[in-house]
């Protein structure tokens, strides 16, 4: 009766540590890539941030395309930016927003700081995959705000 218990146990044990390992392999992505940010405000897609790891070993990301409406600015400034950061007043595009992430034991990516350039101010960061989508979060403090930014595909000329 006991060998049955412990061998029911194990099987538990076994099974459990089996859907942990399987749920974590899924999300094991690399961040590096090219990502299409969606505003969490309005839902709707901002630009293209490329995250590449630097020869120091850590991540940053930089804004690589922007989707722009009609009437806005095609090429905007940071004009909104601390006047003491380097990036005042300097192009978005091309602009280094994520800096200086760190890879953890747990495949999250943290203890860097990401810039809103629409706001001007710099958060604390962290980012991790989940269900294929680069989750993106900006703290200060214990308050935070979390975007899911999408796998980005070039898209291509129609052909004529």
């Amino acid at each position: 009766m006991k060998s049955s218990t412990l061998f029911k146990s194990l099987m538990i044990l076994f099974f459990t540590l089996s859907l942990n390992v399987v749920s974590h392999g899924q999300d094991n992505e690399s961040i590096i890539g090219k990502w299409k940010t969606i505003d969490d405000e309005t839902g709707k897609e901002k630009s293209v941030v490329e995250i590449y790891q630097k020869n120091d070993g850590k991540y940053y990301g930089k804004i690589i395309k922007l989707f722009r409406k009609e009437g806005e600015d095609p090429d905007p400034v940071c004009d909104k930016c601390d006047e003491d950061d380097a990036r005042y007043n300097k192009k978005i595009l091309g602009m280094e927003i994520v800096t200086a992430l760190e890879k953890n034991e747990d495949n999250e990516y943290e203890d860097g700081e990401i810039l809103d350039p629409k706001k001007g101010k710099v958060y604390d960061c962290k980012l991790w995959i989940e269900n294929g989508k680069l989750q993106v979060r900006g703290y200060v403090l214990f308050f935070h705000r979390t975007q899911e930014w999408l796998k980005y595909t070039e898209e291509k000329a129609p052909v004529q």
